[in-house]
């Protein structure tokens, strides 16, 4: 069975923090020095090594059993077992704090290493039994003038009923108390208070794994538990409830065939434009699945039959997946179990190839995998921020959300993961973090305050938790000249380098086309249908600073004789003939239309301001067209397909009397004089 719920967790490592509130250095265990054993329960993964207990805490101040923590071999073992731990440097030692995650009580004794190896026993009690389930041991030296580097703790674990588990061995030179810390954005002031989404929504059954559409209007679940599923109610299945005028949403819908079936059925993600959804399995004709991926195409009917979407190499032992497809639909991020798995399940990366599948699962690393489960992940439309649910970070309890953002283009650099903190998280499991394009609302899986086993809740996000602002950019293609809808193909370009940004499809059938844009660039825009000219034109969103809407309808010129288009007005630098590079792909388009018509003749005309001397403005407008013509040529088209006019100043579309307005006369304009 293919289920979203699965309770595992997971670590992280780091050598100096500073923490606790008290201003103080700590510096936590950066290498083991030996070990007498290390508990190795599974054939894959690093649970229970002793390399877990390097790094800050894991676990703590939460208590409980945890793979990312150092546990010897045996559980009430008759031998001593013990474990000697390195630090980056020596330092006075004034305190040892040993996180004693999961039964404490077995330390009978604590030593201390200076730079020389010299040993000096810090600590020697009995060992037995606590009434607590975990602790901080804090160890403060009688010795006077000790500097350490290393700290070796000894344990009685037959003293201890069950297996006993370190999380973190921490000195420091002063002697305000050590504590465990959870780490959460910086400033962090979530304050609202998370809001389950009613009867609409949830029931007694069991409802996870919202999928919001980018434009918050549509949200789709997975539902299982519950009589009205197709096929077994115990089997998923996908729900959707749309919002109304008055903001509320509507009892959710049965989404059925062909996304569900009498399988194990969930959306897992949703494009940007939301005409296609992926899902989890892969699906045969005569209704049976079997493990893998699919995506469904929105038509003017539904949904079409899932298609698989192949992953290179994805199987493994792998038996569950979770994935997040960027908005972009170039990359996605799974959780899944593998032979080179952290623990249970980690993170990975794949990429789009040129044959449409998915390279190999990369693991996306130590900072954000550790020794026990992380899943549910969820790309921001900034395509920067990753959201996961995890038990092997610091945490609230049985699985907590955290975030974590892209650190540069390889994908496999990521920032120290973030607790979302107490009012989204609780001591119960929370998981499947979902956030639409305005970055308003959050929508998750929780089981705390449910109306039956897990509901789906949301909560109003703070700007220290949310992605990155985005645009987006909204609307309709129709021909010029009669306004009538036309299939095409919308592209947005970085202007700065010409490269491919995204590219989305508008078919009338299925509604407006959407681009997801983050802020702080300058994007070029353009469209192409059959038997039309394409069309482009700049957004510019550089000095935006918060999530907005752009309706951009487009209208296409379509191709025929005795038909004028104008070219980009930022074609040309100011006073220059020369084409800035970043409108080789405007004019690569218009190479395109003439290959495409290969007795296409045209005449390029060029204009400009009224500023300054008419005739040197009229050289400027031949210099100019003469500039477009020889990029032309440079392409392979015939010279002879290609006359051109400079028209100077005299044919001025727009007053010359502001700078914005002079700026639409200095413009290049090509008339098609025969097809």
């Amino acid at each position: 069975m293919i289920s979203f719920i699965k309770r595992i967790a997971f670590c992280l490592f780091s050598a100096c923090v500073w923490g606790n509130g008290y201003g103080q250095e700590i510096l936590w265990a950066s290498k083991v020095l030996g070990y007498s054993s290390e508990y190795r329960p599974g054939q894959f993964g690093q649970a229970f090594r002793s390399k877990q207990i390097l790094g800050r805490p894991s676990k703590l101040p939460d208590f409980g059993n945890s793979p990312c923590a150092w546990s010897p071999a045996e559980a009430d073992g008759r031998n001593e077992e013990w474990i000697k731990v390195g630090f980056e440097k020596t330092i006075p030692l004034r305190q040892i704090a040993i996180a004693e995650n999961f039964n404490p009580g077995a330390i009978a004794r604590v030593y201390a290493y200076d730079e020389s190896g010299k040993e000096y026993l810090v600590l020697e009690a009995p060992a037995g039994q606590q009434m607590v389930k975990g602790r901080m041991l804090q160890v403060f030296p009688k010795q006077q003038s000790l500097l350490a580097n290393a700290i070796k703790v000894v344990l009685q674990p037959g003293k201890v009923s069950g297996f006993n588990q370190i999380d973190a061995i921490g000195i420091s030179e002063q002697t305000a108390p050590i504590e465990a810390a959870i780490n959460f954005a910086p400033d962090m002031k979530l304050k609202a208070e998370k809001e389950n989404m009613g009867k609409a929504i949830n029931t007694k059954g069991q409802e996870v794994a919202p999928i919001i559409s980018p434009d918050g209007k549509t949200i789709y679940f997975t539902r299982s538990n519950f009589e009205g599923n197709i096929g077994y109610p115990a089997k998923q299945d996908v729900w959707f409830s749309t919002l109304n005028d008055k903001g509320q949403w509507t009892d959710a819908l049965n989404i059925g065939a062909p996304i569900n079936n009498s399988g194990d059925n969930a959306i897992t993600s949703i494009s940007a434009d939301g005409k296609t959804i992926y899902l989890i399995n892969i699906y045969r004709p005569d209704g049976s699945m079997y493990f893998g991926f699919s995506k469904s195409f929105k038509t003017k009917t539904g949904w079409g039959f899932p298609k698989e979407s192949k992953i290179i190499n994805l199987l493994g032992n792998a038996t569950t997946i979770e994935i997040t497809v960027s908005p972009f639909e170039n990359v996605l991020i799974m959780s899944v179990q593998r032979a080179d798995t952290e623990g249970g399940k980690d993170l990975y990366i794949s990429f789009l190839q040129k044959d449409n599948t998915w390279s190999e699962p990369r693991n996306l690393g130590g900072v954000v995998n550790t020794a026990d489960y992380e899943g549910t992940p969820f790309l921001a439309l900034d395509n920067k921020t990753l959201y996961f649910s995890s038990q092997g970070h610091s945490g609230y309890g049985e699985g907590d959300i955290f975030l974590t953002r892209r650190l540069d283009d390889t994908w496999l650099n990521w920032s120290k993961p973030e607790n979302l903190g107490p009012n989204i998280n609780s001591p119960l499991w929370d998981a499947f973090i979902n956030i639409p394009a305005t970055g308003d609302y959050a929508y998750f899986s929780a089981s705390e305050k449910v109306l039956g086993q897990e509901d789906i809740f949301r909560i109003r996000m703070s700007p220290e938790i949310k992605p990155e602002p985005v645009a987006v950019v909204t609307g309709n293609v129709y021909e010029a000249e009669t306004n009538k809808l036309v299939k095409s193909d919308i592209a947005a370009d970085l202007k700065k380098d010409n490269s491919s940004f995204a590219n989305v499809s508008f078919d009338p059938e299925t509604g407006e086309y959407r681009l997801i844009l983050p802020l702080n660039e300058i994007y070029r825009i353009s469209a192409s249908g059959e038997g039309y000219f394409p069309f482009s034109e700049d957004i510019d969103l550089t000095s935006e600073t918060g999530f907005r809407t752009i309706k951009k309808n487009i209208y296409l010129q379509p191709i025929k004789s005795g038909q004028q288009i104008r070219l980009s007005n930022t074609m040309f630098a100011q006073s220059s003939a020369d084409v800035v590079p970043s409108s080789y792909s405007e004019l690569d388009r218009i190479v395109s239309a003439m290959t495409a018509y290969p007795t296409m003749e045209i005449l390029l005309e060029g204009h400009t301001d009224n500023q300054g001397e008419v005739q040197k403005n009229v050289q400027l407008s031949k210099d100019r067209v003469e500039q477009v013509k020889k990029y032309l040529l440079s392409k392979g088209i015939e010279s002879k397909r290609i006359q051109t006019k400079a028209w100077g100043p005299a044919r001025p579309i727009a007053s010359n009397q502001t700078e914005q307005t002079r700026q639409r006369n200095r413009r290049v304009e090509f008339t098609i004089l025969k097809i």
